[in-house]
């Protein structure tokens, strides 16, 4: 899922759309309009969709634009949960390039929203319908851009490969994670695109950055418990499993993990240190050097809980349950503390440090799930240059900024499974109206536009 990452208005030019309002569509324009009004109006939800229903929709565009039968396959664990993955041929002079985007989408109940999520409507200027922000605009992109370079008789300097896959949001068949295991030989490329990792923020209008997303945190959670006796609650004595949980939360919030850039970060507040103003571009750009001083951390934390994320493994209590009665002294007090590690932190470090903040033997912390941490990629120079070219040709005055995601794509597999990822797409979203996960999704027309035109262009960009 695509994440906003800023929360001021920076003054930059307003770059032009591909679309104005009143031109009509061309005819690349309307296959794109028809491929995602048909891809939304397949419920792909995990409890009662059918992802496998999306892929030989557009396995069957595919074929009708003259794919072969070898090149373009469906296949998965389960009945409704199959992938596709298609692939142009080209003059193998390089390594394929891969592609991704996950055609399952979280669940839409009919009562939230205004109308059907699962009927595309067009109105206002808005595409709405499930899936619109995430991410069937990055499905309906690639297949676009493969029927297009197909009619165009373009052959690249390398295959591409385009998966779409079932289950990132959730579920026990994730597409990327099948593939990897069973048909690694379908997927093997030099690195990966990714539609669902990166992306353009804008306020009010104003386009501020194209982001190329390189590296994930890490999820961890951690069980924190405190076990003890009991008793009556009209006998109360100090040592209360409350009181010690409390305590140790208490000193855990007043707690920050120490700062560490990496190649990533470094360059996001480097390059972002350009774009904003005042204070806040000072403080970019010297906690972009080394070593920032206190102050100039303490205020980019304060500034915006994103800045201070991505300086920083963090850690939060996210759940508190404890006692089982009005009457008795509680025997269990748990508290779930959630936690995203910078991509190279060790878990055992963390969970230590876990321990020594809560600072009370009576407090046991136990790891919740398995980490997966993955390697961060790095910033390739032909990737990096092709995505400034075409962002600069696009919308004048956007940079291209580089960023660590503080949530996880399927990119985390890739990237464990030693290709690198860059999460990278052209579709703008309002900073201050994210709908994905929520009620009325939605997305502007020239935004879709402009996205599937990115895309193409870049991907021709890579492979001329």
């Amino acid at each position: 899922m695509r994440y906003a990452f800023l929360a001021l208005v920076v003054s930059l030019v307003i770059g032009g759309g591909v679309l104005a309002q009143d031109t009509p569509l061309t005819p690349q324009q309307q296959l794109a309009r028809a491929i995602f009004k048909e891809l939304i109006e397949i419920n792909t939800t995990d409890s009662s969709g059918d992802v496998t229903k999306a892929s030989e929709a557009m396995a069957a565009r595919l074929r009708a634009a003259g794919f072969s039968g070898d090149d373009v396959q469906v296949l998965g664990p389960s009945a409704k949960k199959k992938n596709l993955v298609a692939r142009l041929r080209g003059t193998g002079r390089a390594k394929p390039i891969l592609l991704i985007a996950h055609l399952d989408v979280v669940e839409a109940r009919r009562s939230d929203w205004s109308f059907d999520p699962f009927v595309f409507l067009e109105r206002d200027g808005y595409y709405y319908g499930r899936g619109t922000i995430d991410i069937k605009d990055g499905a309906t992109a690639l297949v676009a851009l493969l029927i297009r370079l197909k009619q165009e008789n373009f052959r690249p300097d390398r295959d591409l490969i385009a998966a779409l896959t079932a289950d990132e949001e959730g579920g026990t068949a994730n597409g990327v994670d099948w593939l990897l295991q069973n048909r690694r030989d379908l997927i093997d490329a030099e690195y990966c695109l990714n539609v669902d990792g990166g992306g353009g923020e804008m306020q009010k209008g104003v386009k501020i950055a194209n982001e190329l997303q390189t590296s994930e945190k890490v999820y961890l959670s951690f069980r924190l418990d405190v076990t003890n006796a009991g008793g009556h609650s009209s006998l109360p004595g100090r040592d209360n499993a409350i009181y010690h949980l409390a305590g140790g939360l208490t000193r855990l919030a007043n707690y920050d993990f120490p700062v560490r850039l990496n190649e990533t970060t470094r360059a996001f507040f480097d390059r972002m240190g350009g774009v904003a103003s005042g204070e806040v571009a000072r403080d970019m750009k010297a906690v972009a050097a080394t070593p920032p001083d206190p102050g100039t951390i303490a205020r980019l934390a304060a500034a915006s809980p994103y800045y201070n994320a991505l300086m920083r493994t963090t850690c939060v209590a996210t759940r508190l349950d404890a006692g089982h009665a009005d009457n008795a002294l509680p025997q269990l007090a748990r508290a779930t503390v959630n936690c995203r590690l910078l991509p190279d932190e060790s878990p055992k470090d963390v969970q230590d440090a876990l321990m020594r903040v809560v600072a009370d033997p009576a407090i046991a912390v136990t790891a919740m799930n398995a980490p997966r941490p993955s390697p961060a990629s790095p910033l390739r120079p032909d990737v990096v240059q092709a995505t400034e070219r075409v962002t600069r040709d696009m919308w004048r005055g956007v940079p291209v900024v580089p960023i660590m995601s503080t949530g996880a794509t399927d990119g985390l597999m890739l990237r464990r499974a030693g290709m690198p990822v860059y999460g990278v797409s052209g579709f703008f979203d309002d900073i201050d109206d994210t709908r994905a996960h929520g009620r009325d999704e939605r997305i502007a027309v020239w935004a879709f536009f402009d996205g599937v035109e990115f895309m193409y262009r870049l991907v021709k960009a890579l492979t001329s």
